[in-house]
């Protein structure tokens, strides 16, 4: 009776979902600036950082900051693929748009065959709005949870 409460116990806590998750986030920028002079990239992080160590905490009766150089929060070890730019001399390129997708989609299978499943995804666009509208960037963030 005793190995049947021992085992009834363990398969209960083994099916417990771990509370411990991990997150990634990968991002993909996409130029859409005219004539094909942006640059368009897939960004991968290779290394981790702990914010905290670049978080001040301010109030009216302590006001120091973190003296942490901003220097020290890039990070060195990164992944970076070729994207193609959404223009070109002729205008916008749907294929360069098909072939983004291609690499993008291939990169999100990837990251599922290893055990990560995209979780959100998120963009913005960032144009300078002026006149001429000559400078933007399409930026999509993938988040993944393992």
């Amino acid at each position: 009776m005793k190995k049947l409460l021992f085992l009834a116990a363990f398969a209960l806590l083994a099916t417990v979902p771990s509370n411990a998750q991990q997150y990634k986030v990968v991002t993909s920028v996409e130029s859409i600036v005219p004539n094909g002079l942006g640059r368009s990239r897939i960004v991968n992080a290779l290394e981790e950082k702990d914010y905290k160590e670049y978080t001040s905490v301010r109030s009216e009766e302590d006001n120091t900051r973190n003296k942490s150089d901003r220097g020290d929060i890039r990070v060195k070890n990164f992944e970076e693929t070729k994207l193609l730019n959404f223009y070109n001399l002729g205008g916008i390129r749907f294929q360069n748009i098909a072939a983004n997708d291609a690499l993008i989609t291939n990169m999100i299978n990837t990251m599922i065959s290893e055990g990560w499943s995209l979780e959100f995804v998120v963009s913005a666009v960032e144009s300078e709005g002026g006149k001429g509208d000559g400078k933007g960037i399409f930026i999509t963030r993938y988040i993944f949870k393992k």
